[in-house]
């Protein structure tokens, strides 16, 4: 019933409608699940006709909602970044207020084509979305939970829940949906009070939605950086965009005090090969020491357990050093799933500050699972396709003051420039970043390259599509669009030998520019069909709930043809390509997904394999090569005494299959031990592997 949905670098849970058939004309009156034909209510009186898409308080798209004979018309469009998604719907209910027919046309955020249709009819329903067709009988009352959608889909599974037996239905094509009242609200515009219920719909993905109701009227859908609020509300927006931080906190510091263990006395991981990443190898078996958030000794096998210690039996597995997620945009969840996936460092790429604040106050205080987070000054160009994180900028003036107010604040350790940024301004923003002593890191603005960006003085360039579109575009195309993705078919004629490209690499080489390549995303986007598991996602989907299971199978592009195929197949290879000629030339490289991390950050450093590195080699980069690309390799990314205790346990031998670090059997960040087979089960997730023994020393 929820879909994973990208806006503004946060990954926010906004329910999705889908559906399918073999096509058929509209019925005026569809026989539901009994084979009955009861006839819909019709619609509830004083719901909103139109509601405010909002991202951090700006409005972004709208949501229209017209009332139609035997159901509704629905109308959803959003842009942020220069993307966003586009749905005309059509559904029918019964007069049990469940779908019967629903079809849903249009495009997803990165443009892949949605063409769904749901069908009930006699007890057997039949659907089409972008894994495919099928279908299944359906005995008792039972709610389709389509795979795109609008966010008036929670009205109409939140009205036909309401008049469920505890609040729950079966779900089609698995599983139950299911909604929990949170609290009442007042809200006003002013001239006009309402009393709304806030409620948690949960069943399918890996989080609960938080939405709204007057009554049965739909209000809205809300996250912490996101919300959907009938139109005239929008001033309600920062404060229900808080309580969804609220509810979002409450639940996950539930979910910490379950799976954290925290001890009085020292821990013993016993029997244990540790991972240096310097040797870039496995050592003896040993038992690892910590107390507190320290690692106090590695003593030899034989030494035995102390009075007062707790002593986790290590089974002769690896123990390594917690990795490095050099690309993320974190959020709550993604933060606990990053925890489970041994990523206990994270740089945030760019973020809504205020909301970021939080989480890293709730990490620190451990009253949530996370990283280590090293945060990045996100700095955006005002125009019609900026993003809305961080700080948006008119002038070269404001831009400069923005790298000064966020270095007067601190806790920042570089800037990250945006596609909205006009080329002029960025050699000042740059000697502002200089004098304050942070880094410069960003995209390449629309109407320059790289070659200019790198003169300006960049020390990193963030995805490779954003270097090599330079290589390939006219001066005038503008990358604020889907352009800077989609121009992607035009990089299989290019030469990486020829001048232009070799004379970017050279500048690269002698100006120690590094790269940020997110090469699980490009995969992701240029590899990914409908109806096909995803390479990335093949080695973990069947753990996954429902919805998620059906993302993997659905491309992230839209493939309009065999031409098109075989472009972007092609422009994947020279991805590859100019990834091993940059390697050889000693270009420092990190990695990163712009997907969360978790289990595609592992996808992420399984794909570096395809460019000459060797699991070893990849586990030493990620881990100590990050603390030492980020200047803490003093305290972390090495399993030593006195360094911070952030490290995980798996079975196996990575350093011979990288594919072993999917299976995680316990975490250690900053000293609280965290066992992944406890975590997954909060998110629906069926874990992979077991709890290790553990027993208190008397």
């Amino acid at each position: 019933m929820a879909t994973l949905l990208r806006l503004a670098g946060i990954t926010v849970l906004v329910t999705g409608l889908a559906a399918c058939e073999p096509p058929v004309d509209r019925p005026a009156q569809t026989a539901g699940a009994t084979g009955q034909a009861p006839q819909w209510a019709g619609p509830v009186e004083h719901e909103a006709a139109s509601f405010t898409v909002l991202t951090g308080g700006t409005p972004i798209g709208a949501v229209q909602v017209t009332p139609q004979e035997n159901g509704y018309a629905i109308f959803y469009e959003f842009r942020n970044n220069g993307r966003g998604p586009t749905f005309n719907e059509s559904v029918i209910l019964d007069g049990h207020g469940l779908p019967v027919h629903w079809s849903i046309e249009g495009a997803t955020t990165f443009g892949n084509a949605v063409d769904e249709l749901f069908h009930l009819e006699d007890g057997r329903a039949f659907w089409r979305d972008t894994t495919g067709e099928t279908g299944m009988d359906v005995t008792g009352r039972a709610i389709y939970a389509p795979q795109n959608s609008s966010p008036y889909s929670l009205a109409i599974t939140a009205r036909a829940l309401m008049a469920a037996d505890g609040n729950v239905l079966a779900a089609i094509p698995g599983g139950e949906v299911r909604m929990e009242e949170i609290e009442r609200l007042t809200v006003s515009n002013g001239s006009d009070t309402r009393e709304i219920t806030s409620w948690a719909l949960s069943g399918l993905g890996l989080n609960p939605t938080y939405f709204l109701m007057d009554g049965e009227a739909f209000f809205g859908v809300i996250s912490p950086s996101f919300a959907v609020l009938a139109e005239g509300f929008e001033g309600e927006d920062e404060r229900l965009r808080a309580l969804a931080a609220e509810y979002g906190a409450s639940r996950f510091e539930a979910i910490q005090s379950r799976v954290a263990h925290e001890f009085d006395g020292p821990v013993r991981v016993r029997n244990v090969r540790v991972f240096d990443p310097l040797a870039e190898a496995l050592g003896e078996p040993v038992s690892v020491v910590v107390e507190g958030n320290r690692i106090a000794a590695i003593d030899p096998l034989e030494v035995p357990s102390r009075a007062g210690e707790v002593e986790i039996d290590g089974g002769g597995g690896s123990l390594l050093p917690g990795l490095f997620e050099m690309h993320a945009h974190m959020g709550e969840a993604s933060a606990f799933l990053n925890i489970a996936a041994g990523i206990t460092s994270a740089r945030d790429m760019g973020n809504n500050n205020a909301v970021l604040d939080q989480l890293v106050d709730n990490i620190e205080a451990g009253r949530v699972a996370g990283p280590r987070l090293y945060r990045s000054a996100f700095i955006e160009g005002r125009s019609p396709f900026n993003s809305n994180n961080g700080v948006v900028v008119e002038s070269e003036e404001e831009a400069v003051q923005a790298v000064h107010d966020y270095a007067d604040r601190g806790g920042f350790h570089q800037i990250k420039i945006y596609n909205s940024m006009r080329p002029e301004w960025i050699p000042a923003v740059i000697a502002a970043a200089r004098e304050r002593g942070l880094r410069v890191t960003g995209h390449i603005p629309a109407f320059t390259n790289a070659d200019a960006m790198i003169e300006a003085g960049y020390d990193e360039i963030v995805h490779i599509n954003q270097l090599m579109l330079g290589w390939v575009l006219e001066s005038d195309e503008d990358t604020r669009t889907l352009l800077r993705l989609t121009a992607l078919q035009r990089l299989p004629v290019l030469d990486l030998d020829s001048p232009n490209v070799q004379a970017t690499i050279d500048a690269m080489v002698e100006r120690g520019v590094a790269i940020d390549p997110t090469f699980a995303i490009h995969e992701q986007l240029l590899l990914s069909r409908n109806g096909e598991v995803f390479a990335g996602a093949a080695d973990y989907v069947d753990h996954m709930p429902v919805a998620v299971q059906r993302g993997a199978r659905s491309a992230m592009s839209a493939i309009n043809s065999e031409e098109e195929d075989a472009a972007y197949r092609g422009a994947f290879e020279q991805i590859r390509q100019m990834l091993q000629i940059m390697r050889e030339r000693g270009i420092a490289m990190v990695p990163g997904t712009d997907l969360g991390g978790s289990f595609a950050y592992h996808r992420e450093l399984e794909l570096y394999q395809q460019i000459g590195m060797e699991p070893a080699e990849i586990l030493g980069w990620a881990s100590h090569g990050m603390a030492e690309y980020l200047g803490v390799d003093g305290e972390l990314g090495r399993i030593e005494p006195g360094y911070l205790a952030d490290f995980f346990l798996v079975p196996g031998d990575p350093t011979q299959d990288l594919r072993d670090i999917k299976t995680i059997s316990m975490v250690v960040a900053d000293g609280r031990v965290y066992f992944p087979s406890e975590i997954y089960p909060e998110f629906g997730i069926r874990p992979f592997t077991g709890v290790p023994e553990m027993r208190a020393v008397e």
